[in-house]
Parts: C-alpha cells; structure tokens; sequence
C-alpha cells in the first residue's frame, strides 16, 4: 500500500513541475513624484500569463536597497490579476523616506544617483498548485529628483 501511495505522490510531484507558469520581468524602474514625507519610485513590470483565464495577483513585496541597506520595504495587496493568455503590464510604487535618502548622501555623490537592488515578490493564486510567488530582482541608478521635479 505504501509503495502505491509513494507512487502516487511522484506522479502528482512530476506533472506539478511540468506545468506552465506565469513568468515575469522589472522593465524599469524611475522617480515618480516628491511628497512630503517620501521620495516614490515606481517600478514596471511585464507579466505573461500562459492560461486562457485571467489570473488573480494576491499581492506584490518590494524590498529596496542601497549601499547594503533597506531603504524602502513594504506590501501591495489585491493589485488586480492577469489578462488571459497576454501580457499585462503592472506598476508598482516603492516610497523612500527623505531620512533615509539624506543618509546615503556619501553614496550619492556628484552624479546624485542612487545605486540600488529591488527585490520584488509577486505572488500568484494559480488553480490546483494554490499561491504562487514568483521572486525578481534588479539593480541599477536611480536619479535623484531635481528642484523642477519638485516644483
């Protein structure tokens, strides 16, 4: 009986492998605006569902950072689902408090950029397999907004 089961559980392990999932990619990452309390990046991404159903997105998980630290973190919920059988393309906006922005000055330097890694989760309900999280990352400059992009 134990061998039919350990079986069982191969076959269902070996087609839960082979199954197509939705991929991902970041395709960019800019400053979006100033406010008050935080300087908000916007990151883009491109997500291809292979299903001929739309897919619902649980949430999405940013980590930021530079110079080895975590500048920005945090969660967003129920950010929709995706086109059946396309691509969608999603946003997904990561604050930077000022405070922190003001400590990285030694790597900002001249060129008033931020080195930085994101790090995003985004997290998929796909039928049988249950919540799906698809891990990305990316790394690159940010600039700094100028007194224009304030004002």
């Amino acid at each position: 009986m134990s061998q039919m089961l350990d079986k069982a559980k191969n076959f269902v392990a070996e087609k839960l492998t082979t199954i197509e999932k939705p991929e991902a990619s970041i395709d960019n990452v800019d400053f979006k605006r100033v406010s008050s309390d935080s300087v908000e990046y916007l990151a883009k991404l491109s997500v291809k569902n292979p299903y001929g159903y739309a897919l619902p997105v649980c949430e999405i998980s940013y980590t930021l950072k530079s110079a080895g630290r975590v500048i920005g973190s945090g969660k967003m919920a129920d950010p929709g689902s995706l086109k059946a059988s396309d691509t969608t393309l999603m946003e997904v906006p990561v604050k930077v408090p000022h405070s922190v922005l003001v400590s990285l000055a030694k790597d900002i330097g001249a060129d008033r950029d931020i080195d930085y890694e994101l790090e995003l989760g985004l997290t998929i309900d796909l039928p049988v397999i249950g919540k799906f999280t698809i891990p990305l990352s990316t790394k690159g400059e940010i600039k700094l907004p100028s007194i224009s992009d304030i004002f």
